[in-house]
């Protein structure tokens, strides 16, 4: 057994103790008691007749239908994988330290471990065990690309245990999508659902290996959220798009599939969130609009293109909105453009509001940037676009997505409330320039310092930050960042344009009733 069952099992034995012991209490209650008990016991309630329990009869048939319909086509990935030293990530990333804090546990018996202390530096090998759904008859099998990366051996163990060598066609590591195949035929298959059709508490089934070891498991929940952000650090231009569900996901269940009641594939499980390395009330799926995308491409050509257009992004909130003039809470703002990308040499500027894609609506920055990473390399979109208030029209062909290649990014983060302004700026001088490690390109005033609690904290400023503009007008030097901050009404929002950590965004900042003039 792994250290992790046997973790369990030894938690397992510590409360059967107890339990025996109740057991023997209850027992010699018995023995004083006499004839009361046995005649508690004589009366016990008849069971509810299906008539009265009708519903809950129903639900549970239901259920049961479709669980017998997905479980065959469920299969446990095991896979052998070469551990390096530096438990660097096939992509480049680093291991462990790039997973979001809460998320290193569910990466369970995976290539994602690193060694312990006082193991050699020569590679190790290591092994790692998730899930995977068939999804043609022919033996080609959807997974996520970190339960297969680095691997040396796949070995896929079907539900009626056959065990199969797999081959694995192809990752999509922006999506951590991942096809591999087994040499079969007439393999029961899951058939593909409409994610982008799905609402919250909806009923939803998640299947997988849990820990490893309890292969071909089912657990049943709701749709809790949709459109959950990107939570990792090793490149935040990843798309989002998550599915959140509360069907009880864990550990070794990377890869299996999430349907929804017509036993449809309309997920694939790839991560929690917790702070004790099980379930916690939180999964999160890839929907089936990227995961399907992904899985055809490599199927087709063994690899994935995906598009960019060089941008970074806020979403359209309300309190940003009026300083856009905007009429809703819709789109996304252009906070950076990158030189020499798609979006610069079509003319898009900082400040613009993407509204529109090809005449569909753009409700917010992560749908647009889902949308562009699944447009092919090459090809031409319209956008809809508001200038400084006014329509205009941008046709942008688009580029092809690199690892270290700027992408539509929705990152920015939420402005706070209801605290004083609170930061101190300087000018930003060569030698600032160069202890920062600031890009020539980039002009403002840097933050020197932010009072805790205040409302700079609560926007996500820190030292070392650039203000780029204030109110959509530049800012050149400490100096103009002070007077155009005074200009700006008491008690009045103020919007940011900041460069912090290679890119730009907009954050509003909400200076108290009682503010001063000072910053």
């Amino acid at each position: 057994m792994t250290v992790t069952t046997n973790s369990l099992v030894a938690t397992t034995k510590r409360l059967a103790i107890p339990t025996g012991v109740a057991a023997t209490v209850l027992l010699g209650g018995t023995f004083l008691l006499g004839h009361r008990s046995a005649e508690a016991a004589s009366s016990a309630a008849a069971p509810l007749d299906d008539s009265r329990v009708s519903s809950l009869v129903a639900l549970d048939d239901a259920v049961e239908a479709v669980a017998a319909r997905v479980t065959p086509a469920v299969v446990s990935v095991s896979v052998t994988a070469k551990a390096k030293e530096d438990n660097s990530m096939p992509d480049g990333s680093q291991g462990q330290a790039q997973i979001p804090p809460g998320l290193r546990q569910f990466f369970f018996g995976s290539p994602f471990q690193g060694q312990g202390q006082g193991m050699s530096p020569e590679p190790q090998i290591e092994h790692g065990i998730g899930s995977g759904i068939i999804i043609s008859p022919d033996g080609y099998i959807l997974t996520n690309g970190h339960v297969v990366a680095g691997a040396t051996q796949i070995r896929v163990t079907m539900h009626d245990r056959r065990v199969f060598p797999a081959k694995l066609i192809g990752v999509d590591k922006l999506n951590d999508v991942a096809v591999i195949k087994v040499d079969a035929s007439n393999l029961p298959s899951i058939a593909w659902g409409d994610s982008t059709k799905l609402q919250p508490g909806q009923t939803v089934l998640a299947f997988g290996s849990p820990f490893g070891y309890f292969q071909f498991s089912v657990t049943r929940g709701i749709i809790s959220a949709l459109d959950r952000p990107n939570p990792y650090t090793d490149d935040p231009r990843k798309p989002g798009d998550f599915i959140q569900t509360d069907a009880a996901i864990n550990p070794g269940n990377s890869g299996g599939p999430l349907v929804d009641a017509h036993g449809e594939l309309i997920g694939i499980n790839t991560f929690i969130i917790t702070d004790s390395g099980s379930f916690a009330g939180a999964g999160f799926a890839i929907p089936s609009q990227i995961a399907r995308s992904s899985a055809e491409a490599i199927i087709k050509t063994g690899t994935v293109h995906h598009g960019y257009l060089g941008i970074s992004m806020n979403d359209v909130t309300p309190d940003n909105a009026s300083f856009f003039a905007l009429p809703d809470a819709s789109g996304a703002i252009v906070s950076q453009v990158v030189p020499d990308s798609p979006a610069s040499r079509a003319g898009l500027k900082t400040g613009d509001v993407l509204r529109a894609l090809n005449g569909k609506t753009i409700v917010n920055g992560s749908a647009l940037q889902v949308a562009v990473t699944q447009i092919a390399p090459g090809n031409t979109i319209d956008l809809g676009i508001l200038r400084n208030g006014k329509p205009e029209a941008v046709r942008v062909q688009v580029g092809e997505y690199h690892a270290k290649t700027e992408l539509a990014d929705n990152n920015g983060p939420s402005s706070g409330q209801h605290a004083r302004l609170g930061l101190a700026v300087a000018d930003l001088t060569p030698d600032l320039r160069q202890q920062l490690n600031i890009p020539d390109h980039v002009n403002g005033a840097a933050i020197e310092n932010v009072r805790p609690a205040s409302p700079a904290e609560e926007a996500g400023l820190t030292p070392g930050d650039v203000i780029l503009e204030v109110d959509r007008k530049p800012v050149q030097s400490a100096d103009t960042f002070v007077s155009e901050v005074h200009a700006v009404p008491a008690g009045k929002d103020i919007l940011l344009l900041v460069w912090s950590h290679g890119g730009a965004s907009y954050r509003v900042v909400h200076p108290a009733q009682n503010s001063d003039n000072g910053m």
